[in-house]
């Protein structure tokens, strides 16, 4: 009879030749966002990184980009700026002219959120392209029960969230829907 680290040892080989074989994980591609996954409503954020040689720092990297897309899905400031120039003089006889343009555009996007219970719970790496992918998770019942023990929070602001955090989570859903796949 298999001792039980055999047999954790031979389900992990098996996971990771089907894990080479079967190419990337599918949040790979979906991506950020709101999910839905066996009656568990949580938020996810996926952040990767290329070209970082140190395995470490590259695995700490794409998981700090993971958290930082999912603090965008909560509060993103987005100015956005466009100059626009034309011109046109003409000399003289009206035979020549000269034309000019000049358009610049700017934008500055910021986010600043303080999420507690965020945690990774899945890595990849691409062997081909040394891309490291990592997922984050806040369960929406962990932070309603996170906020429940939040002392610095005024009482009328931690029942706000917990009535409003499932309400706020289908909407989150249903605006993550209408997303074209791939943006």
């Amino acid at each position: 009879m298999p001792s039980q680290v055999t047999r954790m040892l031979a389900i992990g080989c098996l996971s990771c030749v089907l894990m080479a074989c079967g190419g990337p994980p599918n949040w790979v591609e979906e991506g950020s966002g709101a999910m839905n996954q066996d009656d568990s409503k949580s938020i996810y954020g996926v952040g990767a990184i290329v070209g970082v040689k140190n395995e470490p720092l590259a695995w700490e990297a794409a998981e700090n980009r993971a958290r930082a897309e999912l603090a965008k899905t909560f509060r993103t400031y987005t100015a956005y700026l466009m100059q626009d120039y034309a011109a046109s003089t003409t000399a003289g006889n009206f035979t020549k002219s000269t034309e000019e343009q000049n358009v610049e555009r700017a934008v500055k996007t910021f986010t600043a959120v303080t999420l507690n219970g965020v945690r990774p719970v899945d890595r990849y790496k691409d062997e081909d392209t040394s891309t490291y992918y990592v997922l984050t998770k806040l369960s929406v019942e962990e932070m309603k029960n996170v906020l429940q023990q939040a002392k610095e929070l005024d009482v009328e602001v931690r029942e706000y969230v917990k009535k409003n955090a499932d309400r706020l989570f289908k909407q989150l859903q249903e605006e993550e829907a209408k997303r074209p796949s791939g943006l």
